[in-house]
């Protein structure tokens, strides 16, 4: 990863742990099996780029741009995706471990997050209208002046979300997750 410019290129089984990689960009490539966790990705550009079964837990990226990226069977701890670069910021996961990370202050509408663990997740501030979060476990995931027009969280299990604090028009729940909308008024529902 040398180069300042990777296109269509693919990574696989790269290991490079509390290393150093940034200035570069990297459009269409195929992430697999890396490991960068503890690493430093700051002042980097991926455009359509995929991330799969990766271990990028407390990755840095300060000023980078991710636009279109997924990430799929990753582990994705602590990153704290707010020091991000707003401009055209797209991200999705499928079956990954977000546990830790922050999306506060971000952009995020139609955002798809399937299968992942998101335990204490924050998303304060961030725009979130008309996500997805499928069969996601978001245990203490904070939610404040978030907006959540339209998200979908039929599925999603151990939320607990103020309706005072976070606009949710049209946001759709199951029954069985509506005391994660009622908590804060300590009543009981039988």
């Amino acid at each position: 990863m040398e180069e300042l410019l990777h296109i269509h290129k693919t990574f696989e089984k790269v290991i490079a742990i509390a290393t150093s990689v940034q200035h570069k960009e990297f459009e269409g490539c195929v992430f697999k099996q890396c490991d960068f966790s503890n690493s430093n990705f700051s002042h980097n550009t991926f455009i359509d780029c995929e991330f799969i079964d990766c271990n990028l837990s407390l990755l840095q990226v300060g000023n980078t741009s991710l636009q279109s990226v997924s990430f799929q069977n990753c582990k994705l701890l602590g990153i704290q995706f707010q020091s991000c670069t707003d401009f055209l910021f797209q991200v999705n996961f499928e079956e990954c471990i977000l546990d830790y990370a922050s999306f506060a202050n971000k952009k995020m509408p139609k955002t798809k997050f399937v299968s992942c663990s998101m335990k204490e997740v924050t998303f304060i501030g961030t725009n979130l209208t008309s996500a997805v979060f499928d069969h996601c476990n978001l245990e203490n995931a904070i939610f404040n002046e978030t907006q959540l027009a339209g998200a979908d969280f039929t599925t999603a299990v151990h939320y607990k979300i103020n309706p005072e604090f976070n606009p949710m028009k049209k946001a759709k729940f199951a029954i069985s997750g509506i005391m994660g909308l009622l908590e804060q008024y300590d009543i009981t529902i039988e």
